[in-house]
């Protein structure tokens, strides 16, 4: 048996010195063990010593700088995570996994699936149900948490070593969107809480990941589970909206969240679940309590002591993602299913979802915002005294929550919804005539600061919100988020 203890503290001394290569290691150990077994208890013990693998075999210290490169744009779900998938479908139902009752089931089973999330069901986790969960949904969180993450970066807030408590890990999109977010270099001690059968597709995935993330399962309830100590990282993806008491729950796990740590939130896009999410923000962050977390993006509260009240359904959308093989062979059209047992031939499509909509929501400790910006009242118009201000041209400083909301029709004119959070109601920028001093409402991106000056503020009876209309004696200015 090797002398964990030696290796351990020959570790600790030349991490200082030079890069730790087994091959060196095992040569001042007593009992000479193969490096292979060195290497082995090193990986074992490279959270505690802060150590990352390298391509060459060697460990060295984990950078303490932060990471600086954020995502551009994701195309796709890995070919890897896929055939990892694939190879879980064939192992359950055999090659022809899309085909015949198997496939006619886990059609059925994302149909119902969809049903029970949209009615607002609480849905029930069995081998079926998961890797149906895993065919529709892994590549849209895969690709979402990465977009969410640019937040930090922009601001030089996502460590490279990481200790990340994901809540509801269900299949693992979000931990495979985090895994390939990082770079290389970065050390995770990953910590997936997850009662259901999804942890049989959760792990496999997992073992898909590079040598320095770290990965613990624990196979219990969100509410069952006690975390410990605190983490850089808590992530709720898609799992708050299916709590008995999600305010309960968030408020115990914002105990655990560092100092300089993150706790984030992620939610689809549809009404329910968004405003859900923003509801459950706002009863965290805006309870008046010292120790209320701020909202770090993408609502940020501008204006000093006020919190907004308004719908909030707010999403963000991005690029579709290319179809991956898995979903396309499901969607089909096959002629031994034209048989189903529902007698319905699945519509091109209805299996695919490579749509990246998404709610998120970041909070924080420590007082940091992405917009660390504080409006004047003697300069701009705060949007919570907006009815003091219909029918008048106004100065107002704003953050883009939405892209284009207009009809698919092109003499519509361009709606987009805007917050300053302080908002009551609804409001929404909407581009009437646009010019070329007005032209960064349209092209901002979504989480922006906007700098309106001469917005006319409108009351609109039919859908109870406020339009700030944008024409042509109006100037539109993009204050970019931090890069």
């Amino acid at each position: 048996m090797v002398d964990r203890e030696a290796v351990v503290s020959n570790a600790k001394y030349l991490r200082n010195v030079r890069p730790i290569d087994p091959d060196e290691i095992c040569e001042y150990v007593a009992s000479q063990p193969h490096p292979a077994v060195v290497r082995q208890v090193l990986r074992e013990e490279a959270v505690d010593l802060e150590l990352v693998e390298r391509g060459d075999g060697t460990f060295v210290p984990v950078s303490e700088r932060p990471v600086e490169t954020p995502i551009d744009v994701v195309e796709s779900l890995p070919e890897t995570y896929a055939s990892a998938l694939d190879e879980l479908l064939v192992d359950h139902y055999g090659y022809e996994w899309a085909t015949g009752e198997s496939g006619d089931r886990l059609r059925e089973t994302i149909r119902r699936l969809k049903d029970d999330y949209y009615q607002r069901r609480q849905v029930e986790y069995d081998t079926d149900v998961a890797l149906g969960y895993a065919i529709y949904h892994l590549p849209d969180f895969y690709a979402a948490v990465q977009y969410t993450l640019n937040d930090l970066v922009a601001k030089r807030l996502l460590p490279r070593e990481l200790r990340i408590l994901d809540v509801g890990a269900g299949v693992g999109g979000p931990a495979l969107g985090i895994n390939d977010y990082l770079p290389d270099d970065a050390l995770v001690d990953y910590h997936a809480v997850e009662p259901s059968a999804a942890t049989e597709v959760l792990g496999a995935l997992l073992a898909e990941t590079g040598p320095n993330v770290h990965p613990t399962v624990h196979e219990t309830t969100a509410e069952a589970f006690e975390p410990e100590g605190e983490y850089d990282i808590v992530l709720f993806a898609n799992v708050l909206n299916e709590l008995e008491d999600p305010e309960t729950v968030l408020r115990r796990y914002l105990d655990h969240v560092a100092a300089d740590g993150s706790l984030v939130a992620l939610a689809p896009a549809d009404r329910n679940t968004s405003t859900g999410l923003r509801a459950l923000e706002r009863a965290v962050a805006d309870d008046g309590t010292d120790d209320s977390p701020t909202v770090y993006a993408p609502t940020v509260r501008l204006w000093p002591n006020e919190a907004p009240t308004d719908r909030g359904w707010s999403f963000d959308v991005r690029p579709d993602l290319a179809v991956p093989a898995f979903q396309r062979r499901l969607d089909e059209r096959r002629a031994d299913d034209a048989d189903a047992a529902d007698d319905r031939e699945p519509a091109d499509g209805e299996f695919v979802n490579v749509d990246v909509q998404f709610s998120y929501s970041v909070l924080r400790h420590d007082d940091e915002r992405l917009l660390d910006v504080t409006p004047s009242a003697n300069t701009y118009a705060k949007m919570a005294n907006m009815d003091d201000h219909v029918s008048n041209r106004i100065d107002l400083l704003a953050v883009k929550l939405s892209h284009d909301l207009s009809p698919d029709d092109p003499t519509a004119n361009q709606l987009f919804k805007i917050g300053d959070g302080s908002e009551h109601e609804d409001n929404y920028a909407v581009l009437v005539r646009e010019t070329v001093g007005n032209a960064d409402l349209a092209t901002a991106d979504y989480g922006d600061l906007l700098v309106f000056d001469g917005v006319l503020a409108l009351w609109n009876d039919d859908e109870d919100s406020y339009n700030l209309v944008v024409d042509e004696e109006t100037v539109v200015d993009r204050i970019p988020k931090p890069v």
